[in-house]
């Protein structure tokens, strides 16, 4: 089987990506893949499984199917699609003929869609990947108006593990960092009684919040040697701002990192939209890997 996709139309940061680039944090690759991996795993799962699929931000995505057949799955935030002009439930499944088009656009809630496929999307892995580092330049490459996607062959349906339904109002959990204890107690305190804001600077490498409570005004350890970084490290720049470091973050950091976002919140954590309020709530690092098993089981 195989089909040609058109990308009529695209926002910002439409990428193409896989589950992602593990092991290559040595060599100075981060592993890129979905900002929200339970959604963009759910996508497949409706789809039928095909490698690789199609992740775009809250302004949406127009596609044509130009030849072929093939079947899509679409899962993420809360959005609205038009297959023909046609609503359809989301998430969802849709099978596609040659001319057929699909429309999406913003919903309530959610920052990353994925429209994922019964086909592999056509291209060759780099570093054993063909998610797109938007910052390295790697893998697969960030979909523009015009650009066409070829889909070949086809893969095993994968299991399904469900994204979001709704936005959740609950803190997002965190485990204490590499150098919480260069923080003193009582900044720990604040920086967990506090509420911070989803700013508009947010990209694929950070979230910066904005700190109406200053919490870190007065912090003295802002600058240290560089170490390795992970997903969900919240680390604390030199003029005090938290910024939350996502999937395409950088190797290492010369900031300190006071907690990390918990596997199990990152997805909720990506989806919240610039101007939504966030707080933070400490957990131990048992109870974040009991979460993790949880939502794998």
């Amino acid at each position: 089987m195989s089909a040609v996709l058109t990308i009529v139309r695209a926002g910002p940061l439409t990428s193409i990506q896989d589950e992602g680039r593990f092991g290559m944090l040595r060599h100075g690759i981060s592993a890129s893949g979905p900002m929200d991996g339970g959604a963009f795993a759910q996508a497949g799962a409706l789809a039928g499984g095909g490698r690789g699929g199609v992740e775009f931000t809250m302004a949406g995505l127009d596609i044509r199917l130009a030849r072929g057949q093939c079947r899509v799955g679409f899962a993420g935030g809360d959005f609205t699609i038009r297959h023909n002009g046609a609503a359809l439930d989301w998430p969802g499944a849709v099978t596609l003929a040659a001319g057929d088009m699909l429309a999406v656009t913003p919903g309530r809630w959610g920052n990353y869609g994925y429209l994922r496929f019964d086909a592999d999307m056509d291209m060759a892995p780099v570093m054993g990947s063909i998610a797109t580092n938007s910052r390295a330049r790697l893998g697969g490459r960030v979909l523009q108006a015009g650009d066409e996607v070829a889909l070949t062959g086809g893969s095993a349906a994968v299991p399904v593990r469900a994204g979001p339904e709704a936005q959740d109002d609950g803190p997002i959990r965190v485990a204490w960092g590499l150098h919480a204890d260069l923080f003193s107690p009582e900044l720990r305190q604040r920086f967990a009684a506090a509420e911070f804001v989803v700013s508009l600077r947010l990209d694929r490498m950070g979230v910066r919040l904005e700190d109406a409570g200053r919490v870190f005004a007065d912090a003295a350890i802002l600058s240290l040697a560089s170490d390795a970084i992970v997903p969900g490290d919240i680390q604390i720049l030199g003029d005090g701002t938290p910024i939350v470091l996502m999937r395409d973050h950088q190797p290492t950091g010369g900031y300190p990192r006071i907690a990390t976002v918990i596997s199990a919140d990152l997805d909720r954590f990506a989806q919240l939209r610039p101007g939504t309020p966030v707080a933070f709530e400490p957990v131990s690092v048992e109870h974040a890997r009991a979460l993790l098993r949880s939502r794998r089981t």
